[in-house]
């Protein structure tokens, strides 16, 4: 300003990227389809030595099991698992500053501005790994979507061929004549031989494994052929070789589809013969008839050594 001495105000700091963990979701699938997320610039100093705005922040909702990396450098930058938490991902930058800030007494009226500085870009990684009190493991076909549609609200597509569910299932299972306790039950994948090696489907699915605090193991009792003893030894070795810190896992093992075995009674003492292997407790079920459904509750319950409110 003309024999007023400097005018110019510095310039507002752009707003920040952040994730927010929003309970209500449990897909990434808003992600997917908008790959670009930008925060608001900050405005341009103004005369009468006034501040620029700041620019708005832009807060991004992510589900609740939200692992974020660097693409670039691999660094993980946070593991968002509780409602509500927040993770500035992208910082603004810092606005410029105007002619005020460079006032002396030497110098009144000075003609120098500094521009500001960019904002933080970067390319992240996000992987979603769900957070469960159990997860049900087993072969393709072992009756792991029909229990849960059975115990759960949830519903999970049902089909007498391999491979029929494609993605996990999430259901909140109610304790028998409580309405206070709950389970999250994670319906996994099917897994094959040579999942953690990337066979088949369950390859993508092993990670949700990690978040459980215990695993149900289903096997099909009325399968004859390979024996439940094999089938429940290759699950379990796919299991631990994905993750070792799942050896010391709790778990059950449950035997499905009771309502279609042919010899009952040697079903059970193959059940039984199986769980004396692996030291483990078991269990026989028809998720269809809804036979054994309702102590196998009272056991999952017991299965994760504390109680739960509903959410």
């Amino acid at each position: 300003m003309p024999h007023g001495g400097p005018n110019g105000g510095d310039g507002g700091r752009g707003g920040d990227v952040t994730l927010v963990v929003n309970p209500n979701l449990n897909t990434l699938l808003s992600l997917y389809h908008k790959s670009l997320v930008a925060a608001e610039r900050g405005r341009n100093g103004l005369g009468s030595n006034k501040t620029g705005a700041g620019g708005k922040s832009t807060d991004v909702d992510v589900p609740p099991g939200t692992v974020v990396r660097d693409a670039k450098t691999g660094e993980t930058l946070g593991d968002l698992t509780e409602a509500g938490q927040r993770l500035t991902v992208a910082q603004g930058g810092r606005g410029g500053r105007g002619n005020a800030r460079f006032t002396s007494a030497t110098n009144r009226a000075p003609r120098r501005a500094d521009n500001g500085q960019p904002g933080q870009e970067r390319i992240l990684e996000f992987e979603l790994k769900l957070i469960a009190d159990l997860g049900l493991v087993g072969l393709p076909n072992a009756g792991k979507s029909t229990l849960l549609s059975r115990i759960s609200a949830a519903r999970p597509k049902v089909a007498d061929y391999p491979f029929t569910t494609l993605e996990p299932y999430l259901g909140v299972v109610k304790a028998p004549g409580d309405d206070y306790r709950t389970l999250v039950l994670a319906d996994i994948p099917g897994l094959i031989e040579g999942a953690h090696d990337g066979a088949g489907l369950g390859a993508q699915f092993l990670r949700h494994i990690e978040r459980c605090r215990a695993l149900v193991h289903l096997v099909d009792l009325s399968m004859v052929d390979p024996p439940p003893g094999d089938r429940v030894t290759m699950i379990r070795d796919e299991l631990l070789a994905h993750s070792s810190d799942l050896a010391d896992r709790r778990w059950i093992l449950v035997g499905t589809k009771l309502d279609a075995v042919e010899d009952r009674d040697q079903a059970l003492i193959d059940l039984a013969a199986v769980g004396s292997t692996f030291n483990v407790d078991t269990h026989a079920i028809s998720a269809v008839t809804g036979e054994g459904v309702k102590e196998l509750l009272y056991l999952l319950f017991d299965l994760t050594g504390e109680e739960k409110e509903i959410y």
